[in-house]
């Protein structure tokens, strides 16, 4: 089967030879914790812990270091919401080739200004991949570039793959890879890997439910996707189709993932792994999340498959999740609008242990009465018990709260 796929466990195995001492051997490390919530045993390559914090730096210096001394010379085009623009920058300007990069306008800013700063000149033009590619392709053909495929080009494919064989010279025993899919480059480079090791090891991918293109494709529907997905790097329309011949082959299952189970991921790998991962690059584990039967008591490898998340968007995810968790509780006291009640519902509030994080004061909303006032408080709490504690104590004091 492997000599009619695109690619073969030896065009990995040969871009290994060309990443060696090129990129950072990231490390597969075992998390009890993750292990304990999630009911599988969980093992994590931190490939955030590349010099560009994601896994694309593999393909693109694999293609890249396979170019002619001409097409080196012209430069290259590529077109990307993120990561693998910065791989691609990077390791262009290392081997001294002229990179330029289309990214779509809703492109993180940290990714664009990383991508900038490593020397490439940089295209934001359309709202989507899709349109950001139709409008690289136009340069390409204008200025006679030679395109670097962030996934449907068997070198990427390829290099990606590596990651695995670090993966099985770690550990050889995985019984499942959750593997992010959004072209499928990724997944079809691991998944080469893996079955080539073991024909009986599962494959899973995900993707995000926004973005199911791969899934729909799979089951002989008309890929689509549409929406804010907060895994960006995985939110593509139309996935490559090289990359569907191996996943058709190879992966066993695909399954979806709700922005809430991303989120929390992110906010897990934050809380007890004390590392950064993006949506995308915390999709494996947010399938765990969603999905804890499908792979309980089974070994799990997961790729930790990028960083790169926008600082105000990660303070974001952190803070709704603790208001998910009730950690963060919004509240609404309605009284008589009298010297000294703030102070005493304050009061209440401190004694039973809570911190208050902001106070809203309201004497003109009409559902409050003219001598009334009302007072929307932010408090910070242990956990949702304590959460109630606290509204308990109010309620006895006079003074029910209403939750926002």
């Amino acid at each position: 089967m492997s000599e009619k796929l695109p690619i073969g466990l030896e065009d990995v195995k040969d871009a290994a030879r060309i990443l060696d001492g090129q990129i950072e051997r990231t490390p597969l490390r075992r998390s009890r914790t993750l292990s304990e919530i999630t009911g599988a045993d969980i093992w994590i390559k931190f490939e955030n812990l590349q010099f560009t914090a994601a896994f694309k730096e593999r393909g693109a210096l694999n293609k890249l270091a396979r170019l002619t001394d001409e097409e080196k010379k012209v430069g290259v085009i590529a077109a990307s919401a993120g990561n693998h623009a910065q791989g691609v920058a990077y390791h262009g300007r290392r081997l001294g080739i002229p990179v330029t990069i289309a990214m779509p306008v809703t492109t993180p800013f940290n990714k664009v200004e990383h991508t900038r700063a490593f020397g490439a000149r940089v295209l934001l033009k359309g709202h989507t991949f899709d349109e950001a590619k139709e409008h690289a392709e136009q340069v390409r053909q204008r200025e006679g570039l030679t395109w670097i495929h962030p996934f449907d080009d068997p070198l990427i494919m390829a290099g990606q793959g590596t990651a695995a064989l670090e993966m099985f010279e770690d550990k050889p025993d995985f019984d499942t890879l959750v593997v992010p899919i959004g072209g499928g480059g990724l997944i079809s480079g691991m998944a080469t890997v893996a079955k080539a090791h073991n024909p009986d090891i599962e494959i899973v991918g995900v993707q995000a439910a926004m973005y199911p293109a791969m899934l729909n494709i799979r089951e002989g529907r008309e890929p689509h996707g549409g929406g804010a997905s907060i895994a960006e790097g995985i939110s593509v329309k139309n996935p490559g189709h090289l990359t569907r011949r191996v996943i058709d082959a190879l992966v066993d299952d695909i399954v979806l993932v709700e922005e809430a189970h991303l989120e929390r991921a992110i906010t897990l790998f934050v809380d007890v792994e004390k590392t950064v991962a993006e949506g995308a690059g915390a999709a494996g584990l947010a399938a765990l999340l969603a999905h804890p039967d499908r792979f309980a008591g089974k070994k799990v490898g997961l790729i930790l498959c990028g960083g790169n998340i926008d600082t105000r968007l990660l303070a974001s995810v952190l803070t709704r999740a603790l208001v998910r968790e009730k950690r963060l509780a919004n509240i609404r006291i309605i009284g008589d609008d009298r010297p000294g009640l703030l102070a005493l519902v304050s009061t209440i509030i401190g004694d039973n242990g809570a911190n208050i994080m902001e106070v809203a004061h309201n004497r003109i909303a009409l559902d409050v009465p003219a001598k009334g006032a009302e007072f929307d408080i932010l408090m910070e709490t242990r956990d949702a018990q304590h959460t109630q504690e606290v509204i308990d104590a109010l309620t006895q004091a006079g003074y029910p709260p209403r939750q926002n």
